[in-house]
């Protein structure tokens, strides 16, 4: 169950969810938290790196228990590239996953197996940045206008009928929209494109639609902070 969840460069989703995404945020904490504190943290990152690495150089991982809890949540890796952090792979999950064998899954998977990209290469991989976003607080919205644009407000899932009778869904973690620059219903008619709705997006195609909001706390990390960490933790 893995989701396509940010994806602007080609409105496609995988149903059987694993999810893929679009992001360009800046390093840090979103501001929620669960239970008080900050789940998400800088070594989920560092473990990502550290599975990637080893998968593109083929070696196996190290097996150490990774310094962060292992409480299950639904999750998303992103990768992005260079300078303009242009967006290389996200996919996820809104199963709750353990975060050790969900991270080393989806590290992995992101990386080489989003289908709108080529995999990432040994090359790429000093020019990296990997986001860990954890998702939390699902509520079914009310209609397709309930729901928070902005920083540190809602993510989005759709679950709607295209115009073969099929149910489809799709979804864009929160930063998405404001990245584009988009309101609530310029978001909402994306994601029926992403989700491969075809047919003109009426009044009635929207309120049709079945909503669940959610949040999100999420971390970046470039290479240059995981060399560094690698080099404080050898020192």
């Amino acid at each position: 169950m893995a989701s396509n969840c940010c994806g602007v460069k080609k409105q496609k989703l995988n149903n059987s969810m694993p999810s893929i995404c679009n992001g360009n945020s800046q390093a840090g904490h979103s501001s929620y938290h669960k239970n008080g504190y900050s789940a998400v943290l800088p070594e989920m990152c560092f473990f990502c790196f550290d599975v990637l690495h080893s998968h593109l150089h083929n070696y196996e991982p190290p097996r150490p228990t990774p310094p962060f809890t292992n409480e299950a949540y639904p999750l998303f890796v992103t990768w992005q590239l260079g300078r303009e952090r242009r967006l290389r792979g996200c996919i996820g999950t809104f199963s709750p996953t353990s975060l050790h064998s969900g991270l080393r899954e989806y590290a992995i998977t992101s990386a080489v197996k989003d289908s709108r990209f080529d995999p990432i290469t040994k090359e790429e991989f000093p020019k990296l940045h990997c986001s860990v976003s954890l998702l939390t607080h699902f509520e079914e919205a009310m209609d397709y206008l309930d729901w928070e644009v902005g920083l540190g407000a809602h993510g989005i899932r759709i679950e709607f009928i295209n115009e073969k009778g099929h149910k489809k869904t799709a979804t864009y973690l929160p930063e998405v929209a404001v990245e584009q620059g988009w309101d609530r219903v310029q978001t909402i008619d994306s994601l029926l494109r992403k989700g491969g709705f075809k047919g003109p997006i009426t009044p009635e195609v929207r309120k049709s639609i079945r909503m669940t909001r959610y949040r999100s706390e999420k971390i970046t990390i470039a290479y240059s902070d995981y060399v560094a960490q690698k080099q404080n933790g050898n020192a």
